[in-house]
């Protein structure tokens, strides 16, 4: 073989394996940087991509379907948002309501179908309704979803039943427990969770809930939740008042953990704006909350909320 060839092979081998090496190692990355709360902001698609992203060239997916994740793996986008359901027949299957009526041609709740009758069906476009088309993307389960993710994009479990341990044990036998996140709703009554069976098995974020509407207990409830030998990596917050936002800023970083905040339609806390306010100026929403502490976004926008990111977010933080 003539020397320039076999140079010319040699380097596309190594780009090869070299990219090849930079897919499999993407995760770790991401897992990297969220359990860093100075590692950068971190994009989560709610129930994935399913909004268009037109500078991609990008339509709109089904949400919480292949197409979804595949078009958050396009964007760059660091974590799937994602919601598990179980049949009748105990199926783990990745549905956000309870019925399959808003997001499929059929009706009828998940837990009275079998998986054979869901996969039957076929999901509608973006977030589904009635005068939704069906598309050719069906309802996966969630072995299907983990192995289709691989280790492109970590994936956000949000399990909408009392079947924890079904799901934690899933993702086990995957060997899928360094791409996942697992949340659940903690209180002022609730030891820190992230120390406990099973939740001690997975990468782990609370979602603090507030005793009362003003939220006042929401820095106390992250305190506890960061009291245990094991420490989760963030805390999402629900929908609140700002009055209490500067002292769980305050308490994420004494806990060397991170902030997570949904902006989705006009945004969990209250004052800041959300997704509508943030496609017409991200300063003001995105770029805002990331001055006061937040550095996890879930969004429905997440090509827009990374081509600020790319700008800087608006700050020299």
């Amino acid at each position: 073989m003539h020397k320039p060839l076999a140079l010319t092979l040699t380097m596309l081998a190594s780009a090869l394996f070299g990219s090849l090496a930079l897919a499999a190692d993407r995760t770790s990355d991401i897992a990297a940087r969220l359990a860093n709360p100075d590692g950068g902001v971190v994009i989560v698609a709610h129930r994935g991509c399913h909004n268009a992203a037109p500078a991609h060239g990008l339509p709109a997916a089904p949400e919480n379907s292949f197409a979804a994740l595949d078009h958050c793996v396009a964007l760059g986008v660091d974590v799937m948002e994602t919601d598990i359901r179980r049949t009748r027949d105990g199926y783990l299957v990745i549905m956000h309501d309870a019925t399959v009526d808003r997001m499929t041609g059929g009706t009828g709740a998940i837990a009275d179908l079998t998986l054979a009758q869901v996969k039957s069906l076929r999901l509608r476009a973006n977030q589904g309704g009635p005068s939704a088309a069906l598309t050719d993307q069906e309802v996966p389960t969630l072995d299907e979803l983990l192995r289709h993710a691989g280790n492109r994009i970590m994936i956000n479990l949000d399990i909408k039943e009392a079947i924890y341990p079904e799901v934690i044990a899933a993702v086990q036998r995957l060997g899928a427990t360094h791409r996942v996140i697992v949340k659940t709703v903690a209180g002022a009554g609730s030891p820190p969770l992230a120390s406990m069976s099973p939740y001690d098995q997975v990468p782990f974020m609370p979602i603090l809930s507030a005793t009362t509407p003003d939220g006042g207990d929401l820095p106390q409830v992250l305190k506890n939740q960061a009291g245990g030998h094991r420490r989760p990596w963030g805390y999402e917050l629900p929908v609140m008042d700002p009055d209490v936002f500067g002292d769980l800023a305050k308490a994420a970083h004494a806990a060397h953990g991170r902030l997570w905040v949904n902006t989705l339609g006009k945004g969990f806390v209250n004052g800041y704006g959300g997704d509508e306010q943030a496609l017409r100026d991200p300063a003001s929403v995105w770029g805002r909350l990331y001055k006061d502490g937040v550095t996890v976004f879930q969004t429905d926008e997440p090509e827009a909320l990374a081509a600020f990111v790319a700008r800087g977010m608006g700050s020299d933080k």
